[in-house]
């Protein structure tokens, strides 16, 4: 559990792990028994930005959702459906009490949470399934698709997309409690294959103690760490087109799946095992990213790695301006010297946060800055690791301190990196204490080109400041040599669901006018859907239409918005 140091006031926090069967234990974020708190002097900031007081931290804003679930519709799925998926799984297997149906209707966008937090409670599955095996699956699905029920998935339930809402009702597949074994391990070939239900973490133990649990000859990683690694499944990962935060180095999840496996309507697909061929259009790039709209995720075969912890070299450096760090990650990433594996440059709005979330500015580094003429509000944090062989990373970590010196970069070490890393996985805790308050806090992100990333960043963040009285802050991740990925965060003051969903579809609109993707690595789902085919254009989107229709003619899969597929012109956002 975290602890608060307040010299003076302390507001009124929420300490008490939430109930079992409450609102908050399926709203709020991870760890039922971890608490998070702003430090002091961020507490002063939000103070500041927000026109509050300490009187408006001794009250809740609204619910904080302790009670215990009751819901108001009952389950209209009939008997005789009941009972057929009883036989498949089994008695215990099939549920359809609120609690069960209201865990997997929701996923960790701010709009999820705030529904829930005013007991706007819609888009239930009628019945949630908890399956252990695919051939369980595949009869599921089969079954599904001959009576027309609508079929959801559910992995770890970290979608900020609205990707697992069952808009449709009909039934929720709930991979967390079964679906989630290890097939099989080859290090030959340096794969492990899994059932989509795995957690990251448990995926990552598993790989840490092969040579305990299947005699390797050396302990490995799995490479994906997003920041919704402890709960977010190998599944969502897949479907998503999702990237971990050292992606720079071990690739995205396209980069690191070699086969999978897929219930739909039509029968059940496997796709090729092998790292590269030329046999055609790429059946593995056709299913990753289809968000559950093609069918039902089943086996995983992942590339891994091997683990090279010891060999870690971290840095981090501070620029005078964004454009100087810009300029300074450019060069990094087309310099031929090989990628660094955590690789992530703040902007000036964002190093101002970051400078309070660890520390820093409480540091001797404070002085130094003013000293140096490193100003806040315009410097810019940059900060990430090199690993792999021993030799490869000192290189790697060598090349970006000459070409960081060179852009004007000052030296942090790898202090700054290590207090990052301590919060990579804790810090959405601190999005439930703030809302509590109605602060809230969401993100969004993108993808850019060298050539167009400063343009897309000013657009971006000038509709974001439109708002009065809203932190925005911005950071580059996920680089390439020839672009990156930028990732807005913003906090405002913030209740209701009008103004929430305004905000946001005000930010995916300038991001689409910017020209930028509409995703990176958060996926689509049902809340970005309708700007995808303007995004891609209307004869490159039919191609999906047309895939769609080839797997799921009668759109029982994750029907309801999903990728924009299912949604009328007039409900789309055509803006180039």
């Amino acid at each position: 559990m975290s602890q608060t140091h307040y010299k003076g006031f302390e507001p009124a926090w929420i300490t008490k792990e939430a109930p079992k069967n409450s609102y908050r234990s399926i709203f709020r974020w991870g760890d039922p028994a971890y608490f998070s708190w702003p430090k002091e002097n961020l507490y002063g900031m939000l103070k500041e930005a927000f026109h509050m007081t300490d009187e408006d931290f001794k009250k809740y804003d609204g619910s904080t959702g302790m009670e215990e679930v009751r819901l108001a519709n009952p389950s209209k799925m009939s008997e005789e459906h009941l009972a057929a998926f009883r036989k498949i799984v089994g008695d215990d297997f099939v549920r359809t009490d609120d609690y069960a149906r209201l865990s997997v209707a929701y996923g960790k966008t701010m709009y999820d949470v705030l529904r829930i937090r005013q007991n706007v409670i819609e888009n239930l599955p009628e019945a949630v399934i908890y399956p252990d095996t695919r051939e369980q699956i595949e009869a599921i699905v089969a079954y599904c698709s001959i009576h027309k029920i609508p079929v959801y998935v559910y992995g770890g339930g970290s979608s900020v997309t609205r990707g697992v809402e069952c808009v449709k009702g009909g039934v929720s597949l709930d991979m967390r409690l079964r679906f989630n074994k290890v097939i099989a391990f080859n290090e030959i070939d340096q794969t492990i294959t899994v059932q989509a239900g795995m957690s990251g973490p448990k995926l990552e133990q598993t790989l840490n103690d092969a040579q305990k649990l299947f005699g390797a000859k050396r302990a490995y990683t799995c490479g994906h760490f997003p920041q919704s690694f402890e709960y977010s499944s190998v599944g969502g990962w897949v479907v998503t087109r999702g990237a971990g935060q050292n992606s720079t180095y071990y690739g995205k999840i396209e980069d690191i799946v070699t086969e999978q496996k897929y219930a739909t309507p039509i029968g059940n697909i496997v796709t090729s095992r092998y790292p590269r061929e030329a046999t055609g259009p790429s059946l593995n790039h056709i299913m990753m990213g289809s968000e559950g709209a093609f069918g039902v995720l089943t086996d995983v075969t992942l590339r891994v790695f091997r683990l090279t912890k010891e060999n870690r070299k971290m840095f981090s450096y501070m620029f005078k301006t964004w454009q100087d760090g810009m300029d300074a990650t450019r060069e990094m990433m087309q310099c031929e010297a090989g990628f660094a594996s955590v690789f992530r440059l703040s902007d000036a709005e964002e190093t101002n946060v970051m400078m309070r979330l660890y520390g820093v500015d409480e540091s001797p580094l404070a002085k130094l800055f003013a000293i140096k003429g490193y100003e806040p509000m315009k410097r810019s944090l940059f900060l990430g690791w090199s690993e792999g062989e021993k030799g490869f990373s000192k290189n790697v970590a060598k090349n970006i301190h000459r070409i960081a010196k060179k852009y004007g970069g000052m030296s942090l070490t790898g202090i700054v990196t290590k207090s990052w890393e301590k919060g990579r996985f804790t810090d959405p805790y601190l999005r439930d204490t703030m809302q509590d308050f109605g602060i809230i806090t969401d993100t969004l992100e993108c993808t850019v080109m060298w050539s167009n990333m400063a343009e897309v960043h000013d657009k971006v963040r000038e509709y974001c400041h439109s708002r009065p009285d809203t932190i925005v802050t911005t950071h580059l991740s996920h680089a390439y040599p020839q672009g990156a990925n930028l990732y807005f965060i913003f906090f405002a003051k913030m209740n209701t669901l009008d103004d929430y969903l305004s905000y946001h579809r005000g930010i995916l609109d300038a991001i689409q006018k910017s020209g930028a993707t509409m995703s990176h690595h958060h996926g689509i789902g049902k809340m970005f859907g309708p700007w995808l085919e303007g995004q891609m254009g209307r004869l490159e989107y039919s191609t999906i239409k047309t895939l769609k229709q080839h797997f799921d003619p009668d759109n029982i899969m994750n029907p309801g918005g999903t990728l924009g597929l299912d949604l009328p012109d007039d409900k789309k956002r055509f803006l180039k």
